[in-house]
């Protein structure tokens, strides 16, 4: 248990910040009538189109977080820190080390246990979604980021499978000068990170490179954990025409504890204690993550761009589970169980080649881009028993061992013609073939061979237009297809207990999605955001059952999500700036259908075929995981005459379901207030930064994240209770 509080101090830096949030009002008379010369503007973004273009004159729902929304007064560890500000974006911290950041995008990614699914992530345009759709952040460089990106809606398909959404990552260009920077951040529960970096430009050339290192007990028992980063981009403009970029990045993360999920008994009990059997099997993941690539950009014409993206990575993954030793060696599951321990030795890499061209096409403007996409992963999957006679949590037999390979095969196209000034016409289409094979080298009595192999087509097509009704309010609307094939994970074992190999009967998800909205600048100093989107899905992908510590996924038949988004980002006198973010999703299945009972109705798990086993879901069920509305608001004041800065936030959460019956339970609604407050200062070359953060100022109890549709009932991850940090940081130009 954490014994150390600080609940008097939070207090009194709470009070701070209500203070220092007056402070505008109680500005001299002079002060009081100027207008802040800051004008808000539509980012710039890149991710939409493949090239750089002012997201207020696209068909589409995107929006970006700049480096100082990630950055000032945040930890810099999680995109969960600065994602609330993104409607229809939602990333759960799980407050667990082992595991990734849970995202969803207009409620796809929900299901994830571990890992993101359904969203395509990508960091300075290389791909960090694995060709069968499972992605991680934990390499993600936020001292680095110049901003975060978020594509929702239909033209996230022309990114090919597990597209409901995109997010990508832009690491920022050298300095002109050179830099040396560097930050030490403390914060509860012995919470240190550390960072340190440089930067500098010359004659053609720009580069970055950071390092950093984080350590935590965490909030709640069995959560230990340290990462430590590397990441670098250097940019080599070869002549007036070329330009090569090359990034790199490395991750170190080892023995990362894994309290698990909480029932609703333990969570009311003691929201800060591991899950059940974590510690007596002391469940902990250990990973180490290198990747390079390069981008090569060569200007044929004055018109005609061409691009070649090539790279490579090595993943390596160690995870101690806490599945029964019963489970593990009782008769049929000792042969088809992958036993405690899974281990993922993973080789990735892939190229991208694309050609961009603007000109006109019938006296209009019109620009397109064409290319090709090939990625491949390679997995030697080894599974042990996770103990060794009386011994618990250590490496056993071997149980499971097998190597898979997923690769796709893309080709895509996509184009913009203005028709009129006032009216232009996006679209683009892609056909995707994503390829599974699996061989089995562990074949044993009573463990057939599970080897075997499965592919996937899809075309799918976009179309959208922008009408600008005025200069400064446009209208948009959509429509495409997309689809999301089930990971290897989700595809490892059959439903059917008795039958060995993939799971060849798991379809691909299908979507038809729909979207129109609006986007206005009122006057000079508030841009707002608005879009309607309808999104139906034929064979979602959800658990099906969970036996002898196998998780099994099947398909059901339609399921349908709409909802609203809203954004308001306004600068108001006095330096003030005001923003809210607003999501109201309707997800819910559309055909009954049937699913394993919670609990476990003979007391162990579901049996395949045995219908007292299962219940029926109805039409209508809420899609589990997925939240009703969110709401964030935040009121930021700096002072530039003294550099001090302060920020209220708020973010307000609804209830969740956490499985397909609602009465199995759900995570209450929840609402929560952050706030920040910080200084800096430039003394000659020197410039200083220190901030200080409260999060959950008003100490509520809340679900951070489920674990949907989990068959121990573990459903609940408890998020911190107040909690702060505090940052210093120095930068120093030479």
């Amino acid at each position: 248990m954490h014994v150390f509080r600080t609940k008097k101090l939070s207090s009194w830096l709470a009070l701070a910040g209500f203070v220092g949030l007056s402070l505008p009002v109680m500005a001299d008379e002079a002060a009081s009538t100027e207008q802040s010369n800051a004008i808000v503007t539509a980012p710039i973004v890149v991710t939409g189109t493949r090239v750089e273009q002012n997201s207020f004159d696209l068909p589409m729902s995107i929006d970006a977080t700049d480096a100082e929304q990630i950055q000032e007064g945040q930890l810099k560890v999680n995109l969960s820190e600065s994602s609330s500000r993104v409607p229809g974006v939602v990333i759960n911290n799980r407050n667990n080390p082992a595991q990734d950041l849970a995202i969803q995008v207009r409620g796809f990614g929900a299901r994830s246990a571990f890992g993101v699914r359904g969203v395509r992530l990508y960091a300075d345009g290389i791909p960090m979604t694995m060709p069968d759709g499972q992605g991680q952040t934990g390499t993600f460089n936020l001292d680095t980021a110049s901003r975060v990106e978020y594509l929702r809606g239909p033209f996230s398909a022309l990114y090919g499978n597990s597209s409901g959404g995109v997010v990508q990552i832009f690491t920022k260009d050298g300095e002109k000068d050179p830099t040396l920077s560097g930050g030490i951040t403390f914060g509860s529960y012995n919470t240190r990170r550390e960072s340190i970096g440089f930067s500098d430009s010359g004659d053609g050339f720009d580069y970055i490179i950071n390092a950093n290192t984080y350590r935590s007990d965490g909030y709640r028992d069995q959560s230990d954990t340290r990462r430590d980063t590397l990441h670098g981009k250097i940019n080599f403009n070869i002549n007036d025409d070329t330009k090569l970029t090359v990034v790199a990045t490395a991750l170190d993360q080892p023995e990362n504890e894994d309290p698990q999920g909480l029932t609703a008994a333990q969570l009311k009990a003691d929201r800060e204690q591991a899950g059940t059997n974590s510690e007596l099997f002391n469940t902990r993941v250990s990973r180490d993550h290198q990747q390079v690539g390069a981008t090569l950009e060569h200007n044929l014409t004055s018109n005609d761009t061409a691009r070649l993206m090539a790279y490579y990575g090595q993943r390596d993954n160690e995870q101690f589970q806490s599945v029964s030793v019963a489970a593990q060696t009782s008769a049929p599951g000792f042969q088809r169980n992958g036993g405690g321990v899974a281990v993922i030795d993973r080789s990735f890499g892939g190229i991208d080649a694309r050609w961009s061209h603007k000109g006109e096409l019938a006296s209009k403007p019109f620009n397109f881009t064409v290319g090709l996409n090939y990625d491949l992963m390679n997995d030697d999957r080894t599974g042990y028993q996770n103990f060794i006679g009386t011994t618990l949590g250590v490496k056993g037999i071997l149980r499971r061992d097998e190597k898979n390979e997923a690769r796709n095969f893309d080709q895509y196209a996509q184009a913009s013609l203005d028709i009129l000034p006032s009216w232009s016409v996006s679209g683009g289409v892609r056909h995707s073939r994503v390829s599974f094979k699996t061989k089995d080298h562990y074949i044993a009595t009573g463990n057939g061979n599970d080897s075997g192999s499965v592919d996937f087509s899809e075309t799918t097509p976009v179309l959208g237009t922008v009408f600008k009704l005025t200069d400064s309010v446009n209208l948009f609307a959509n429509v495409g297809e997309s689809f999301e094939t089930p990971t290897f994970v989700e595809m490892a074992y059959n439903p059917d207990f008795n039958k060995s190999g993939l799971n060849l009967d798991l379809k691909p998800a299908k979507s038809r999605q729909y979207e129109v909205g609006a986007k206005a600048f009122v006057g000079t100093n508030t841009l707002v955001n608005a879009a309607l989107f309808k999104i139906d899905t034929d064979d979602e992908i959800v658990v099906a059952t969970s036996q002898g510590g196998r998780t099994t996924y099947r398909n059901v038949p339609t399921s349908e999500r709409k909802g609203l988004e809203l954004s308001l980002d306004s600068q108001l006198p006095h330096d003030v700036r005001l923003y809210l973010a607003y999501t109201l999703l309707d997800a819910k299945f559309t055909d009954s259908f049937s699913a394993c009972q919670t609990p476990f109705p003979n007391g162990t798990s579901c049996r395949f075929g045995v219908a007292g086993d299962f219940e029926t879901i109805a039409s209508g069920s809420k899609i589990p995981g997925t939240y009703r509305y969110n709401l964030y608001g935040e009121v930021y004041w700096k002072h530039q005459p003294t550099g001090f800065s302060t920020a209220l936030e708020m973010r307000k959460s609804s209830d969740t379901n956490v499985s397909f019956n609602s009465a199995d339970g759900k995570a209450d609604s929840y609402t929560v207030f952050n706030w920040r407050g910080g200084l800096s200062q430039t003394v000659n070359n020197w410039k200083f930064a220190e901030f200080v953060r409260i999060e959950n100022i008003f100490d509520q109890e809340y679900v951070g994240s489920v674990r949907v549709a989990d068959g121990n009932q573990r459903f609940y991850e408890a998020a911190p209770t107040r909690n702060w940090l505090l940052g210093l940081s120095a930068a120093y130009k030479f």
